[in-house]
This record gives structure tokens, sequence and C-alpha cells, in this order.
């Protein structure tokens, strides 16, 4: 109730029925009625008071929260004065990241904690972001001073905060270290272009390459050759050591062709196989050279977890533009003359020359062939008769051969290397051993099958599939 509305109340109060006004009766009330006020004032004063003792409580409070998030948050904060870049706040992260303590810090600007130079770039960024009041931001730079003196890769964001009136009055900046996730990407981009166990490039980095030498040898009207690289008896050194020596033994096989080969190219394409790159313009007998020294080094003893292992490389080379002028050709050529190489013996180079090409086009139609002549019983099998000298026949010897529909008798010494290469030499054999099962050579008794396997299993690893049958 209002002071007036309160006064008008208690005259009211104090005013007999004939309207005078009862003096002493008025004062008592109007005293009442302002020490009523005064208790009242005094309450609100009260009130007010314990309310602005919660309010700073309940701004201290939300202070600390704000402390301790900004202590403890994995981003470095700092704030600096915007006058004179002069650090006045720096949480924990950034003095991990900075390497330094805030007492070594705070109160001091950059020409005072950091090297010249680094100092120079700081004050140049404050300068941009006080000048244009925009924020700043740095995404994958180097923070020159890192944890430890080991420089760290971060993310960096600088904005600026002006007073009431506009004028600039603090830098406050962030800084994220990204420098494991970039460390991470750039892991899986490398794994990406090279090979896992070498390290070497990969088929993938080999084919990128090869396109770009392939439009700057166009442009300039250079030539290049490539080297197809095939390691000899690396097999075997798998089937007899294991997987575990075979890596060994490749991986020093590649260290072996990186070292020798001048600065070329070398790229791990897969398995056994490698390609070479070699430098634009470089003679024939530049690059013979180069393959017959790769031919040498890779086929001197290596010694390998305490086992002496020696492989052999076989090379094919094809030269840009003699032997293709696009990457499919250049690279079915290269392979053509390695394949020369591999079925002259290996441990050898050859280069590409045309009739290779046919050459290799009738090997592996004869290939195919191979695979239909088992399926549709194109296999004979011939019993040769044993005896000893005296004439008794012991024995029957069996000879395998392939009736082509089309190119007659095909010779042993033709067909069996395909059928071991292309892993159908199990699936002959096989077909030889029941066939040969079945048959009995009129006037013979019973067949001796155990002895038949036997003898076949052995005799066909190293010899032109064929099996003795005694009886």
């Amino acid at each position: 109730m209002s002071l007036h509305r309160l006064f008008a109340e208690q005259l009211r109060c104090a005013t007999d029925a004939t309207g005078q006004v009862d003096l002493v009766k008025l004062g008592e009330l109007v005293s009442a009625a302002y020490d009523a006020s005064d208790r009242d004032r005094q309450r609100v004063i009260h009130a007010r008071a314990h309310t602005h003792d919660e309010v700073e409580q309940d701004l201290l409070r939300t202070q600390e929260f704000l402390d301790t998030i900004v202590e403890n948050i994995p981003i470095a904060v700092f704030a600096k004065c915007a006058k004179d870049s002069r650090y006045i706040l720096l949480n924990r992260a950034g003095e991990n990241y900075y390497g330094l303590s805030r007492e070594q810090m705070l109160g001091r600007t950059p020409e005072e904690i950091f090297p010249a130079d680094v100092a120079r770039g700081v004050n140049e960024q404050d300068r941009r972001v006080v000048a244009s009041g925009m924020p700043m931001f740095l995404e994958e730079h180097l923070l020159e001073v890192g944890v430890k003196d080991h420089d760290r890769v971060v993310n960096s964001r600088k904005m600026l905060i002006t007073d009431d009136a506009g004028d600039p009055q603090y830098l406050v900046g962030v800084i994220e270290d990204v420098t494991e996730r970039v460390t991470t990407q750039e892991r899986i981009s490398h794994l990406a272009y090279h090979d896992a166990l070498t390290d070497l490039p990969n088929r993938s980095a080999f084919n990128a390459t090869l396109d770009e030498r392939l439009e700057r040898a166009q442009e300039a009207s250079t030539s290049f050759a490539v080297l197809s690289l095939d390691l000899d008896r690396f097999k075997k050194v798998n089937d007899v050591f294991g997987h575990p020596v075979g890596d060994m033994l490749m991986r020093a096989a590649s260290d072996r062709l990186a070292a020798e080969a001048d600065g070329a190219f070398v790229a791990r394409v897969g398995g056994d196989e490698f390609m070479i790159l070699m430098p634009d313009d470089l003679g024939r007998e530049d690059v013979l050279a180069l393959a017959e020294r790769l031919v040498e080094v890779i086929g001197k003893e290596l010694e390998i977890d305490d086992y002496l292992s020696q492989v052999g490389v076989s090379v094919g080379i094809a030269v840009y533009p003699d032997d293709g002028v696009d990457a499919a050709t250049l690279l079915a050529n290269a392979d053509s003359a390695l394949y020369r190489a591999k079925r002259e013996g290996g441990g050898r180079v050859c280069f590409f020359e045309s009739e290779m090409d046919q050459e290799l086009r009738d090997r592996r139609l004869l290939q195919h062939d191979l695979r239909q002549a088992l399926e549709q019983n194109q296999l004979l099998v011939y019993f040769q008769p044993q005896a000893r000298i005296d004439g008794e026949v012991i024995g029957f010897e069996a000879l395998l051969r392939w009736n082509h529909p089309t190119r007659g008798f095909v010779p042993p010494d033709q067909f069996i290397p395909l059928a071991e290469e292309n892993g159908l030499i199990i699936q002959i054999g096989e077909w030889v051993l029941r066939e040969a099962a079945a048959r009995r050579h009129p006037g013979r008794g019973h067949c001796r099958s155990r002895s038949i396997c036997r003898r076949f299993s052995s005799r066909l690893a190293i010899s032109n599939a064929r099996s003795t049958r005694s009886c």
C-alpha cells in the first residue's frame, strides 16, 4: 500500500461520527504506520542484501566452473592483451603444447618467449586479427615450439574481443593438436601406394607413375625402358622354410633391387614380381648392363635367419615407343620378354622381340585348350613294355600324349610345363593314375597298383608325366 493511501486510511480511522479528527489517535496511528513501514523497509533491505549475496555466490560458482572447464579442456586456450600481445591466460593444455609453464609465459610478449622468427610470425598474425576484427583460422600448420622440443601439427583459431566502446581488448585463441590424426592419414595414404611387406611402391603407384612417364615422354619425344622382373626359385624357399623366412628373403631381395637400381623407380607389383621404370633416353646397352647387374646381385647367396638361401631373378624388357606407346602394350610386351627369360632357364635378361607376341598368344591359347583337353578326354595313355635283356616283359611304362583336335599330337615337352605352371599337373596326374589302374595288359596278371602310384608320382615331378606300370 502506498504511503498516501495508508495515511488516508489512518485519517479515516481517527475521525469520529461528527467528523472531528482525534489528533492523539491519529498520531498514534501514524507512528505505528511508520514503525511498520520501517520494519518492512528493513526486511526488504535484508532480503535484497541476501539476494545480492546469493547472486555473488552463483557468479563465483559459475566462474569456478568455467575456470575448471578451461583448465581441463584438452585443447590449448590462451588470451592476450590486444594492445601488446602480452599473454594473460594459458590453460594446462597450452602449457603442454608450448612446452612452457604459465610462469614462463604469463605477463610476457612473444618476443620475450619465442625465438625471433617465431615471435615475428605470431605478432604479424595478432596485428592482422586486431586490424581486421575478423577471426583467423590456420589448418594443419606446424607449431614450431612443441612438446619437449618435438614439433606438433595443429589447427589454431584466433579472434578479437572488444570492450563496450568497441575498442580492441583481448585476443583469444585455441589450438587443437592434430598430429596423431595427420600421421594416421599419412600412414593410410602411404599404405595405399606402398607394399606393406617391402615398403616399395605397389602396383597402384607403379601404374600412376607409368601414366605420368608416358604423358611426359609423348610431349618431349623421349624414350624409356620398362623392366618386368620375377624371382626364380622363390616358391621353393616358401615351401621348404615357410612363409616367415620367405618374407625375410623377399625384403632382402627388395632391398638389393632398390639399392642397385641407380635411382630408377622400383615397385613390387605382387607375389615375387617387380617392375622397374628406367630414366629417360638410356641406351639399350645401359639398360642391359643394369638388368644384368640385378641378375648378378640377386643371384648371390643370402643368409636369412641362419638359413643360407639362394634365389635368382629373370628380367624382361620393353622400350617406349618401339615396343608400345600405351601402358597395356608396354606391360604385355615386357611380360612376354620375361616369359622368354624364364623359359630359357631363368637368371636371364631378354628384350622384347616382335615374334614373342605371337608366341605368347599361342601359349595362352594352348593353356586354355589344355584345360578343355582334360575335360573332353583328349589325353591318351600309351603303355610301352619294359623287358629284361633276355626278352622277358616285366612291366609297362605309361606314356601321356595329347591329341589336339586341330594341332594334332602336341609333344609332352610343350604341354607338361604349361600344366605345371597353371596347376593342372595334379589333375592330369590323378587322371593318368586312374587310367593306368583301370586298364590291364593282355596276358598279364594282377597289377601292383601301390607300386604304380609310388613310381608314377615320383617320376611325375621330374619327367614329362611318364609312369611305370608293373604287373
